[in-house]
């Protein structure tokens, strides 16, 4: 009890104080935080006063200090690799237009393609520029610029093209500058005039003479579309230089003009099905454009500078160009006589790279046989490589493996895969089983395609990564990559770097033509740094392929035409033209791809636009001949030296071709005895190949022939047959290249007679008159100048000798249409020999009473 009222007095004192204290802190936090939000607003507000009022004042300064005296471009200068002057990029071309002079349709593109809200904002668009921080945010680096027609400009007119806070706000307070101090149609116009388009065409106007040759007021919606899509990339969206990108392009603007209601859906869908004709530009006459094009391209990817500015900027660019090689390819490809004659206008086109392996340094490349005019630099272009891939995804892989080697047979033989059917273009087709050497030399397809199937497709497709080709994983993961038959293609710069690899020991090889920028204030912007060396295929390999691809440049192998005064090996590739329903020989693509120990060359040829009338007639051959007339020329300065082989490599030199080879016929037992001069080795055996010519391929007739000699009894008269002979030592596995051809015809045989007739006499007589009509003496009895010289009238109704003037002797057998006597002596000649011809080096003596008849036939492989 006494406790109790203490309790109650305790209890409500508490509670009080607690709700006191609650209701005091709740009141305090509300009112700092009002006073809080009151004092950063007041901040905020005169903070974006002052930062305005900088930028205003910023711009106005750097606008007044600069009225009178724009800053005006310095030429770039471009030295070859012993550091001379080679060109200046700087030259000017550009054409100032008046607002009134700019069409509507040509305003309304610029406006919706580069700032839809130019009519609205003063300088600075802070929606664009919140969009593009997003964008900047999402992808961690400054991809969206959110710059206004008036900030573009303002950076165009003083600023350079790093992308930084205080570059961008420095930009910005001059565009707001610009806005208080012109009007909208004077910032639009100085920016159509001061702009660049690509192609030194500096300004709208001159750009649509550089790229359609026309005059602004002549131009096309879908010609404006083009230029007005150039700005944002000049060398990656201009016509000439990317027709596909510049299309693509085209189409966006196009679009955005439909969304923003200045052209019609029917207008919008026209002018995006126009194709762009190179040929009306006009024309550009700087030295050596190709290689000067891909500098610029790889000085813009490797130091970030813009292409404008890389050619307005004052920069020295040391590059690694010869000039010598440089000049014999450009004389060369202007030689028409180097390439095929076209049936019109539409010349047959080609493209070149050099490299020296050794260091990577781009020696020279040309673009194209009128490059100036047309621009479209065609060693960076795709195009199918044919055989000149076999290599890549056959050969290399195969031997890669370690379980294949040059001399190793493989299957040359008529064979389908599925649906997919490979057949040879050699002359001599499906010849079994056959070296990887002889199959790379004669570019023979069903072999190559065989051995793809037995390393598979796969272990082909990796191969060809190493060496940097991004094949599609999905779409060429068949067998046709054997053949070159790809997606997309491959360029001369990726097929000459490829081939780099191997020349170089199997090592990477960086291929470059930039070795160092400087700016106006002589500081270096890049300076080349040779790649960590990196073995991307064994040493083993790149020697084996150099090895039989030597082979190639050899008597009978596909690519004899390359061959200079230097070792080279290399590789023929040849596509065919690929057009739908339409039976043609003729080709697209003419490849020759090959190396000397020092440097790697490509050539290509064919036809910009392939179709029925514009097909390579001849194959590539004439790819061949341009690598040996320029590298020949070129290299006259390069010491020789030879190819080195690597340490530790297992070699067995191929078998000798088998010489001599000879065919006898027997007319008595209708054999026909086949001879040879045996090649030198242990355990050397002989393979005998043949076909009638009827049919489409030679069959192996006799195996494990031990001699020099042996008879084929299963020949029919009245047929013609080929041979051919290798050597072959089967404890290695070992087979020769085939022997050069013979052809045999197997004489009909001939009926007996059905009427005998005696014979004349024997050794003496009278001499028979002129007409024969009297029997003659003989000489050798009934069968030898008994009737047919000088005799009685034969059994199959000829006539006697008729010039008899002595005693009759010749050689007869049932034929008296040759027997004749002449000046005493009848001379009969029947035709019962073998009847036989070869390719050159078959030496034939028949066996028979008379000589054969001998052609001189040459076959060559595919």
């Amino acid at each position: 009890m006494a406790d109790g009222p203490s309790n109650k007095s305790d209890s409500p004192r508490k509670n009080v104080r607690g709700k006191r204290e609650k209701k005091g802190k709740k009141r305090f936090s509300g009112r700092k935080a009002l006073v809080w939000l009151f004092f950063a607003t007041a901040v905020a507000v005169i903070c974006g006063i002052i930062g305005y009022l900088l930028v205003v004042l910023n711009g106005e300064r750097i606008l007044d200090e600069n009225k009178d005296k724009f800053e005006l471009p310095e030429s770039s200068i471009i030295y070859d690799a012993d550091g001379n002057e080679v060109t200046k990029l700087y030259r000017q071309n550009r054409e100032v237009i008046k607002y009134e002079d700019i069409p509507k349709l040509l305003r309304e593109a610029v406006i919706a393609t580069e700032d839809r809200r130019f009519e609205e904002h003063s300088g600075i668009d802070f929606w664009s520029i919140s969009r593009a921080l997003v964008k900047d945010v999402v992808a961690r680096s400054a991809v969206e610029g959110g710059s206004t027609i008036t900030q573009q400009l303002a950076k165009n007119l003083f600023l350079s093209g790093d992308k930084t806070f205080f570059r961008k706000a420095t930009e910005a307070s001059i565009a707001v500058a610009l806005e208080n101090q012109m009007t909208k149609d004077e910032i639009l116009t100085l920016y159509l005039n001061r702009i660049f388009f690509g192609k030194n065409a500096y300004g709208v106007k001159s750009a649509a003479k550089v790229y359609f040759n026309k005059s602004l007021d002549e131009l096309e919606l879908w010609e404006i579309a083009t230029l007005a899509g150039i700005p944002k990339a000049p060398s990656t969206y201009n016509p000439i230089s990317n027709p596909d990108k510049s299309k693509e392009r085209r189409a966006v603007v196009l679009q955005l003009m439909y969304d923003q209601k200045y052209i019609t859906k029917e207008q919008m869908d026209e002018a995006k099905a126009r194709e762009y004709d190179p040929s009306v530009r006009s024309a550009d006459s700087q030295q050596f454009p190709a290689f000067i094009d891909y500098v610029i391209e790889e000085a813009e990817r490797v130091t970030g500078i813009t292409e404008e500015e890389l050619r307005s900027g004052g920069y020295k660019l040391y590059t690694t160009l010869n000039v010598k090689a440089q000049t014999v390819m450009e004389k060369e490809f202007k030689d028409d006589s180097n390439f095929e004659e076209s049936v019109d206008e539409q010349q047959v086109e080609g493209a070149m790279v050099i490299i020296d392996h050794r260091t990577g340094n781009i020696q020279g490349l040309v673009g194209g046989r009128d490059y100036e005019r047309k621009g479209w630099n065609r060693a960076v272009k795709e195009r199918q490589p044919g055989s000149g891939f076999k290599p890549i995804t056959v050969y290399g892989p195969a031997l890669e493996t370690g379980d294949w080697y040059p001399w190793t047979n493989v299957l040359d033989e008529k064979r389908c895969y599925g649906n997919y059917c490979p057949t040879d273009s050699n002359a001599n087709k499906y010849i079994g089983e056959i070296s990887m050497r002889q199959s790379i030399k004669e570019s023979r397809n069903a072999s190559a395609v065989w051995l793809l199937n037995e390393i598979g497709v796969k272990t082909g497709l990796n191969f060809a990564e190493k060496l940097g080709f991004d094949l599609d994983s999905k779409n060429d993961r068949n067998l046709a990559i054997a053949l070159g038959g790809l997606t997309k293609g491959v360029t001369p710069m990726q097929m000459a770097t490829a081939y780099s690899v191997f020349a170089n020991g199997g090592k990477a090889v960086d291929a470059h033509s930039l070795l160092r920028v400087i700016n106006s204030n002589g500081e270096t912007e890049y300076q080349y740094e040779a790649p960590k060396t990196k073995q991307l295929i064994k040493a083993e390999t790149a020697w084996y392929l150099t090895e039989i691809m030597q082979s190639v440049l050899e008597k009978g192998g596909t690519g004899t035409r390359a061959r200079i005064d230097r070792p080279v090996a290399g590789k023929t590739g040849t596509t065919q033209h690929g057009i739908p329903n339409f039976r043609s020989s003729g080709n697209r693509d003419a490849w020759f791809s090959g190396y000397t120990p020092e440097w790697t060359a490509v050539v290509w040829m064919g036809y910009d636009k392939t179709d029925k009338k514009h097909l390579l007639k001849k194959s590539s051959s004439q790819s061949a001949s341009m690598f040996a007339k320029v590298m020949k020329e070129a290299m006259k300065d390069v010491p020789k030296s030879s190819f080195k082989k690597p340490n530790n490599v297992e070699e067995k030199k191929p078998l000798s071709v088998v010489t001599n080879f000879n065919a006898v016929y027997n007319p008595e037992t209708i054999t026909l005895k086949l001879t040879w001069t045996p090649v030198e080795g242990k355990d050397m055996t002989y393979r005998i190949y043949r076909k009638e010519t009827s049919e489409a391929e030679f069959t192996r007739l006799l195996d494990a022939v031990a001699a020099s000699e042996v008879d084929d009894l299963s020949i029919s008269p009245g047929l013609t047959y080929q041979y051919y002979i290798t050597a072959y030592n089967a404890k290695d596995n070992l087979e020769s290249e085939p022997s050069e051809h013979i052809q045999v015809e197997i004489p009909a045989l001939e009926l007996e007679p059905e009427t005998p007739v005696e014979p004349g006499p024997d050794n003496g007589g009278t001499l028979p008159p002129d007409d024969g009509s009297e029997p003659g003496p003989g000489n050798g009895g009934t069968d030898n100048g008994g009737i047919d010289n000088g005799g009685e009238l034969p059994p199959d109704g000829g006539t006697p000798g008729n010039n008899g003037a002595g005693p009759g002797n010749g050689t007869g057998n049932g034929n008296g249409n040759s027997g004749i006597g002449t000046e005493g002596t009848g001379n009969g000649s029947t035709n019962t020999g073998g009847v036989i011809t070869e390719e050159p080096g078959g030496n034939i003596t028949p066996e028979g009473e008379t000589a054969p008849i001998i052609n001189n036939e040459t076959e060559s492989g595919g």
